[in-house]
């Protein structure tokens, strides 16, 4: 009957890696599925990599996600808390639990330093593993490993181990790569009088060719920012990193943190590595978009485009048919695709002419003035997208459909692909369409 805590631990030496982000995710969901509490701690004892700026980044990415954390406002730093290892150490060392050793300095060769190792009682240790089963190690082979650098130089084992001890915590739930971290920190806790967790690691995220992912080999593409920046919704990360080596099973894909907490049982969580997919994630990425109001989308796209608020808005409906997330509107701008809304379009007057078409010059410049004619007459209260089709397209049928929806388009947007013509027109603007039709007909 006791309550559980969990804890998210990460070290602030670089930005918030994805990887870390889900581990965060199923500490967060096991909790609050189990009405207990998940406790945030920053490892940050490695003087030379840990930056404040990295820590920010981590809580305002957790933040952004949504994955609360039970001790906001007094956040557990490993680097305030020196005396509280130290006053560990002495103890061991009084109990012969563990012991100085003086030895030849690996950086320094000839001088010496003392070092604090753990007096391994060389004994098998077995944990049940709530996602692995039993997992069994023989600790002889470990020796009297160092758990401390100096008396106020404690390293990664101990000071975890104090840490979990002190803050109650009754699950430790991380990557697979922590379990040869276990015995040594089961070993640790016999000797502190300290209350075993129960431990629970999952399988790592792993890149398309099943390698581990790391910012060594896949670059930005580990950390969350890579992901913020490219305009991915925090709920479709969400739901794709929950669904990363764990199903609730039936044939629910679309779910919301709420339900993700009232389904979530970590006995579900499989043993093999969960695969990095960016396909899925946008697929994600894109259910969610269409599930928030057309307003907050269709805002969100203006700001985005940076162009005429009047061609933007007009813009949105098609654009959102093309995107996935909303940094896919920063490549569209980007590669010039989105130019000839914005630009008088510059190309070539041989190419208004349609290259299957057996008509000469002179006939793409009559039907481009006819084109700019029919135009003229609409009125710009129905200046839409149908109304326009339907004042076109008769007489593109009459003088030869590819001839002169071709030559339209293209002196609307000087593009060979580009969306139809009608289109163009309703988002060009009745004026501005006329403007580039005639202009076109003068080039012939």
């Amino acid at each position: 009957m006791q309550k559980i805590i969990t804890r998210f631990p990460p070290s602030p030496t670089g930005y918030f890696h994805i990887g870390s982000a889900r581990t965060a995710l199923f500490n967060f969901l096991f909790a609050k599925h189990n009405n207990g509490k998940m406790l945030f701690r920053s490892e940050d004892t490695d003087k030379e990599r840990s930056k404040k700026e990295f820590e920010e980044d981590i809580l305002k990415s957790m933040d952004w996600l949504h994955i609360d954390y039970d001790n906001r406002g007094e956040v557990i730093r490993q680097s305030e808390r020196t005396k509280i290892y130290q006053s560990y150490l002495e103890k061991m060392i009084a109990e012969d639990k563990a012991y100085l050793s003086k030895e030849e300095s690996k950086k320094e060769a000839g001088n010496e330093v003392e070092v604090i190792r753990f007096k391994n009682p060389n004994k098998r240790i077995s944990f049940e593993d709530i996602i692995r089963g039993e997992i069994s190690f023989d600790t002889t082979e470990l020796g009297d490993f160092v758990i401390a650098k100096s008396m106020t130089e404690p390293l990664y084992h101990l000071s975890v181990v104090v840490d979990d001890y002190l803050m109650g915590i009754t699950h430790v739930i991380r990557g697979e790569d922590g379990i040869s971290n276990t015995p040594r920190q089961i070993l640790i806790e016999e000797a502190i009088g300290a209350p075993r967790p129960i431990y629970g690691h999952l399988p790592l995220v792993l890149a398309p060719d099943r390698s581990k992912l790391s910012k060594r080999v896949h670059g930005e593409f580990v950390s969350l920012d890579y992901y913020k920046k490219r305009g991915y919704l925090p709920e479709a990360i969400i739901n794709f990193l929950a669904l990363l080596g764990w199903n609730p099973g039936g044939d629910q894909e679309i779910f919301g943190m709420d339900e993700f907490i009232e389904k979530f049982d970590i006995s579900k969580v499989q043993k093999s590595g969960a695969i990095f997919n960016i396909e899925k994630l946008d697929w994600f990425n894109k259910e969610h978009l269409k599930r928030k109001s057309w307003e907050e989308v269709e805002k969100e796209i203006i700001q985005r485009l940076d162009i005429d608020e009047k061609i933007a808005k007009k813009l949105a409906p098609s654009l959102f048919e093309r995107i996935n997330k909303y940094g896919d509107l920063d490549i569209l701008r980007e590669s010039g695709d989105l130019d000839y809304y914005t630009n008088t379009p510059k190309y070539e007057p041989k190419d208004l002419v349609w290259k299957k078409s057996k008509t000469t010059t002179p006939d793409t410049k009559k039907y481009l003035e006819d084109v700019a004619d029919i135009v003229e007459k609409i009125e710009e209260k129905d200046f839409t997208e149908p109304k326009i089709k339907n004042c076109i397209f008769p007489y593109a049928e009459e003088r030869g459909r590819g001839d002169v929806l071709w030559a339209t388009r293209f002196a609307l947007s000087g593009k060979e692909k580009s969306p139809d013509p009608f289109t163009l027109s309703y988002i060009l603007g009745k004026e501005e369409s006329i403007r580039r039709l005639r202009n076109a007909s003068k080039m012939l």
